[in-house]
């Protein structure tokens, strides 16, 4: 007679709220994932990128707004798919709310720490792609690489630390790691 094997446990934003002070995790299809702290480097690199973004959104008087972690993402307006990107972009203000973000953000990044390189290359990746993200940035520092992939027209890029970087969801944006390298020595 066959065993029938145990089920995993189905998380929801209720166990997200529930966590203790201080900690963080996301949901994402019903798990959970723990956030260790942020290092100093992926916090300066989050702030320079941030900077530039909302500079530019400020200067063009454009419809989006940026946002930095932690902030609420809820991508598919459900209980059971919750992210704090490092940096949302959202160009809808319908999706906007007290709470944060309800739906998938235009443009998110994510700067990769070691305790979430899987999940960055793999597990949201491919959650942003079907939630209806349009643009995703993986920045590595360890790495020294930036990957861009633009999901409406499926095209994806690797860059480096000594490129400049059109973002898609822009005309005219265009980001110079190099500068931010030589700013943080990196």
């Amino acid at each position: 007679m066959a065993q029938a094997l145990p089920q995993e446990r189905r998380y929801t934003l209720d166990d997200i709220y529930a966590l203790p002070e201080g900690e963080r995790a996301e949901l994402i299809d019903g798990r959970i994932y723990h956030m260790a702290p942020p290092s100093r480097k992926h916090q300066d690199i989050a702030g320079e990128l941030f900077g530039i973004i909302r500079e530019y959104i400020k200067t063009s008087n454009g419809p989006c707004r940026a946002y930095i972690a932690p902030f609420a993402v809820f991508l598919n307006g459900n209980d059971s798919n919750y992210v704090e990107p490092d940096i949302s972009v959202i160009c809808n203000p319908d999706k906007l709310n007290d709470k944060g973000c309800s739906g998938a953000p235009d443009w998110i990044i994510e700067i990769v720490s070691p305790s979430s390189r899987r999940t960055d290359y793999y597990t949201k990746l491919f959650k942003y792609r079907t939630a209806g993200v349009r643009e995703y940035w993986i920045v590595d520092p360890a790495k020294n690489r930036i990957f861009v992939y633009n999901f409406e027209s499926e095209d994806t890029c690797d860059y480096t630390f000594n490129d400049s970087i059109k973002a898609g969801i822009y005309d005219d944006l265009i980001i110079n790691f190099s500068d931010i390298a030589n700013l943080l020595k990196i």
